[in-house]
């Protein structure tokens, strides 16, 4: 059976002017994936968080989340979702409690006992002012706030940004988690090991319009296999065989990349009788970088 659709968009576009920020959106997301949702600044992304909520309106197309339309109401949408934006602001002299207490009104559902285990787990100190914290610990208020709701739909805006390398791994954990109690995750991020870890589909937005969505098995076209090989005679002469590219030679020490069948390669290979012969898919960052190009220029997030 199909999981239900939690958000659905249709032509979806947010204009600033001339400037692009979302064009002709359609997405569905379903119940209990983790989606990610990749690009570099300036491609859209926080635009279609923005628009996807309600919070700005669409020049044009329609969001839906659980049915119920983000723009006509707003407010009916947001009751089962939980936002973290990619910047953390809060009021200055409320203690850390305090504020996840206020957050957790103003979402009307908390499980308290899951947030203590959260303040734990994100190894915060909620009793010092808002005002004293750092950037990392402003974000795990949001976190925190956030998780401790239980949302069927979660939707995060870089939601480690700030973060150190061992609550980035508590955030992982946490995902999985959600992901395992059957909520939903719309994650943005930059960090491109994090949504290879978590993600079941990943979206890449370029100048504002999806240009490839899918798991990460059906996106591994986008990008070469790469293959390192060894050989205790010299070794063959791959340069004119279909599909080969990149090759770089030393000694008997060969690498290079395959596009396409991989048959013309591999008896080639076998007849020179390789001591080692090791190939590989494509990483999400090869992904990323064969559509945008390892120096893409991209106009900074001014709109996003």
């Amino acid at each position: 059976m199909t999981p239900a659709i939690v958000l659905h968009t249709e032509g979806l576009t947010k204009h600033y002017g001339s400037v692009v920020g979302l064009e002709s959106l359609n997405l569905d997301v379903h119940q209990g994936e983790v989606l990610g949702y990749l690009g570099p600044n300036g491609a859209g992304k926080t635009t279609t968080i923005r628009t996807i909520l309600g919070l700005i309106r669409p020049t044009a197309g329609s969001a839906e989340i659980f049915g119920i339309n983000t723009q006509t109401d707003t407010v009916e949408s947001h009751k089962r979702v939980a936002y973290v934006p990619g910047e953390a602001t809060f009021w200055p002299s409320l203690t850390g409690m305090e504020t996840l207490h206020l957050l957790g009104r103003v979402h009307g559902s908390v499980d308290v006992a899951f947030r203590d285990e959260l303040i734990k787990r994100f190894d915060f100190d909620p009793s010092r002012k808002v005002r004293t914290y750092s950037k990392g610990n402003r974000q795990k208020i949001n976190l925190i706030a956030a998780l401790a709701t239980r949302a069927d739909f979660l939707v995060m805006d870089e939601p480690t940004s700030g973060l150190d390398p061992i609550m980035e791994q508590a955030f992982r954990h946490s995902i999985v988690e959600a992901k395992g109690r059957g909520q939903t995750v719309f994650l943005s991020s930059h960090i491109l090991e994090e949504l290879e870890a978590l993600c079941d589909r990943i979206g890449i937005l370029r100048a504002g319009k999806l240009v490839e969505l899918g798991t990460l098995t059906e996106m591994r076209h986008l990008s070469a296999l790469t293959v390192e090989a060894t050989f205790g005679e010299p070794p063959p002469a791959l340069e004119h065989v279909a599909g080969v590219s990149n090759l770089h030679v030393e000694g008997g020490h060969v690498t290079f990349n395959v596009r396409g069948a991989v048959d013309p390669v591999l008896r080639v290979v076998a007849d020179h009788h390789p001591i080692t012969f090791l190939s590989r898919q494509p990483s999400l960052e090869e992904l990323f970088l064969s559509l945008y190009g390892a120096s893409d220029g991209v106009p900074a997030d001014s709109p996003q």
